[in-house]
């Protein structure tokens, strides 16, 4: 149950919904990554999609909240699954502590539920791992489920939300207040033309983190996200792995395409981190991020915006629970370029 660092019992994200005006876009794009389909809702037009650790629904109905957000925000995460240990106590100390109650009205699953960043629903599930599964109970097999090999793909790492400037410590602050996230890194972000600045919190139980991001300006990739998706909201996922290389040899020749990186992004990298025990000439092929220190190192690598604004990262990490801010000049300048190419900047 819960105590004084973790006051609704948090254990961790059970799946991420979405929604949008194209869903054969989503499911097509959900199977690139490795997702194989399996459930239905037995009334709404909602399936589920999973890979290992990560439960994703897509959401199609077309009344009522999903239909009001999709029409608002386009291809988007309309809402997320909290596990907790009591989903009635949670909800009910989330309000107590200032949350807003969710409109039953707008709850397409039968769980309490609050509303989150950009008036995105959290949903409070009780269900999982020893207790059941809401897939068994609350949903049904499809008639003809969609069954794949994984792709290597774990559990959500991290996932961020952008704000607009002078929001980011109000919803620290609301992470930090109701489920007791706590801050872990600040962030001041340069890039060659734009920057943010950035909180991460984690979660009580340290299942996962929630960097916050604001703009500084109003031409960097925050108010571009902020403009296109028209308000705040989830900017990107990040898939956990144990073996990033295979992963993305898992991927290739499909639709998904990352982000390019300087050419000359190698040249001192595994100097400086001498350490990483992955082959270097993989890591340089498939143009993989690599950061850490003495004591361990992570791999990541980031897609294009693949989901309206929203993108995914791809994260392996060896004893080393940073966000890769060595590689954040990089990164940047990546993502300067690909605005460049679409005319953004």
């Amino acid at each position: 149950m819960s105590d004084k660092n973790n006051p609704i019992g948090l254990r961790g994200i059970e799946f991420i919904e979405f929604t949008g005006e194209t869903l054969e876009q989503l499911d097509a794009l959900f199977w690139a990554f490795g997702f194989s389909k399996k459930h239905r809702h037995p009334r709404l037009d909602i399936t589920v999609y999973n890979q290992n650790g990560i439960n994703f629904l897509l959401n199609g109905e077309r009344n009522g909240f999903s239909g009001r957000f999709a029409r608002l925000h386009g291809p988007s995460i309309s809402s997320m699954g909290w596990r907790v240990d009591a989903a009635a106590f949670a909800s009910q100390e989330a309000v107590r502590r200032g949350a807003r109650p969710a409109e039953p009205k707008d709850c397409d699953l039968p769980y309490p539920a609050i509303y989150g960043i950009g008036d995105s629903l959290i949903y409070f599930v009780d269900r999982f791992g020893t207790r059941g599964s809401i897939y068994d109970t609350d949903f049904v097999p499809l008639d003809q489920p969609k069954i794949q090999p994984d792709k290597g793909f774990l559990e959500i790492d991290h996932l961020t939300n952008n704000v607009p400037a002078g929001q980011m410590q109000k919803w620290a602050d609301f992470y930090k207040s109701i489920f007791g996230f706590t801050e872990v890194r600040y962030f001041d972000i340069k890039g060659v033309k734009t920057g943010l600045t950035s909180y991460a919190l984690r979660s009580p139980d340290g299942s996962f983190c929630i960097p916050i991001n604001q703009p500084k300006d109003d031409k960097d990739q925050i108010a571009e996200y902020l403009s296109e998706y028209h308000g705040p909201g989830v900017q990107h996922l990040a898939f956990s792995t144990d073996d990033i290389l295979a992963s993305l040899d898992a991927m290739k020749g499909g639709p998904i395409e990352m982000l390019d990186i300087d050419a000359n992004y190698y040249d001192d990298v595994f100097q400086r981190l001498p350490n990483v025990r992955e082959n270097q000439a993989r890591i340089r092929s498939h143009q993989v991020l690599v950061d850490g220190d003495q004591d361990g190192y992570l791999l990541q690598i980031f897609t294009r915006n693949i989901i309206g604004p929203i993108f995914i990262e791809i994260i392996q990490r060896e004893n080393n629970l940073s966000f890769g801010e060595g590689n954040f000049g990089a990164l940047f300048r990546s993502i300067e370029k690909d605005q460049e190419r679409r005319g953004v900047l």
